[in-house]
């Protein structure tokens, strides 16, 4: 039997609640990667779907624990630089270390009534970019300092290597945040690969999670058919699924790919290059 990637790795991990951040949880897991997480867990007015709730976090702790593995998550806000760091400081206490970075937390404002308002592009931009930043540089540090390395995946979207979208604010917000994690990215791959730390940016097609399969999002879809006809796969399926980002994220944070480092890894099912 192949001998776990990921044994005795430590793995970060922002929006870990449900979706892709559970998913990819659960898969480093497999490799053998014990898990420090953490999700909001509670509503924003900008987000006309429904987010994680405490027992999504609950069965995402049940899940890695199945499998064996240790992990540390509990509820804090990703645009909160103290609380992030708070939940950081109980898994090192726990684990004694931190490997790997996954800056996934994410959400969709450019569908409700909210859409075009202020707070859609602000929260945008807070949870996906500030959000990001707060999450790699709560670790950076520790990395660093320990000196074996370690890699970072920063979750885009195709909407970050393309322009697109409805014009509103939360439309907007999506694709300037999801553009400004692929500069942040290049940026922190150029200053830590001195010390061995790759960064990197996956950038999904449409995922099937609750932040896509959802009624304000199928509404959206029927208000705008022509953004709906443009977001359509190269590879005749509606969606990808979650595991299809994990394997990706799974293969870019281990050592099969350690000089992999600055570059945006789509898993798109063909959509960027229409």
């Amino acid at each position: 039997m192949a001998r776990p990637r990921l044994k005795n790795k430590v793995a970060f991990i922002s929006g870990i609640a449900r979706g892709q951040g559970r998913s990819h949880a659960i898969r480093l897991a497999e490799e053998g990667a014990d898990i420090i997480g953490f999700d909001i867990c509670a509503q924003l007015e900008s987000c006309a779907y429904p987010l994680a709730t405490p027992e999504d976090l609950e069965q995402t702790i049940k899940a890695v624990e199945a499998l064996d593995r240790r992990i540390v998550a509990e509820q804090a806000d990703v645009r909160d630089t103290v609380a992030v760091q708070r939940v950081l400081a109980r898994g090192l206490a726990e684990f004694g270390h931190v490997d790997i970075v996954l800056a996934n937390a994410g959400i969709a404002t450019m569908v409700g009534e909210h859409a075009d308002d202020d707070m859609a592009w602000l929260d945008s931009i807070d949870v996906m970019l500030t959000g990001v930043y707060n999450t790699c540089r709560a670790a950076i540090p520790h990395m660093i300092e320990r000196g074996q390395g370690g890699a970072i995946v920063i979750t885009s979207s195709t909407a970050g290597l393309k322009g697109m979208g409805t014009g509103t604010a939360g439309s907007l917000g999506y694709t300037a945040s999801k553009h400004g994690v692929v500069g942040l990215m290049k940026a922190l791959a150029i200053d830590l690969a001195p010390h061995f730390i790759r960064v990197n940016t996956v950038h999904p097609t449409g995922v099937n999670t609750p932040m896509v399969a959802n009624e304000a999002f199928l509404n959206f879809v029927m208000e705008h058919p022509k953004e709906a006809e443009g977001m359509q796969n190269l590879i005749p399926v509606a969606m990808v699924e979650p595991e299809d980002i994990s394997n990706a994220i799974a293969w870019l944070v281990s050592d099969e790919a350690q000089y992999v480092t600055g570059i945006t890894m789509p898993v798109d099912a063909g959509f960027t290059i229409r």
